[in-house]
């Protein structure tokens, strides 16, 4: 009967270390590098529906094998990539929360041991991704009216001009297009 017992201490503490993690990567590291909120709903619901369907159908003895985990994370990958663009970046960290969920829910092993992988994964994407190997240069295209320091020589003026106007630390721009009837240009600025 215990078998059957879903909320038996197993599973919660499985749960809690998916929380923890979950609330460690995107909350501490995707979170302090972007600033963007718009994906915290989907990441934490989408991770915690993996991880209660994973569990449950493990539970059930109804995966048979890792291909299993995969075909369900390839099933979650198809309904939420159809719906919206996302960056290769949100993808990725997409793909992450998903197996996070997986690896917390079937992982066989002792507590030690999971909570073991789940640091290895977020330690390498906060190294890759925290701004520790390489600070991360972000992108932003701006319309600027004038059209006198397009050329590659006058670049240098354009920068202190986009630096005084927006106070972002741009390193250095790139001119996307050129409206010569308005008078304006489209310039991608790469900043820290």
């Amino acid at each position: 009967m215990d078998n059957l017992q879903l909320f038996s201490e197993y599973f919660l503490v499985r749960l809690l270390i998916n929380i923890v993690a979950m609330v460690i990567l995107i909350r501490i590291i995707y979170y302090r590098t972007y600033q963007k909120r718009n994906l915290f709903f989907t990441f934490f619901l989408l991770n915690f529906i993996v991880f209660l369907l994973t569990f449950m159908l493990e539970k059930a003895k109804a995966f048979n094998s890792l291909g299993s985990a995969f075909g369900l994370l390839a099933a979650f990958s198809l309904l939420r990539f159809r719906t919206e663009t996302l960056s290769a970046k949100d993808m990725t960290y997409l793909f992450i929360i998903m197996a996070l969920g997986l690896i917390n829910s079937i992982m066989r092993g002792s507590y030690p041991e999971i909570m073991m992988v789940n640091g290895l994964i977020l330690i390498a994407v906060y190294t890759v991704d925290g701004n520790v190997l390489m600070r991360n240069q972000k992108t932003k295209t701006v319309e600027y009216e004038g059209l006198e320091y397009i050329q590659p020589e006058h670049h240098p003026k354009l920068i202190l001009e986009l630096r005084k106007r927006t106070g972002l630390d741009i390193q250095k721009i790139s001119i996307e297009r050129i409206d010569f009837t308005r008078n304006r240009v489209e310039i991608k600025m790469y900043y820290y």
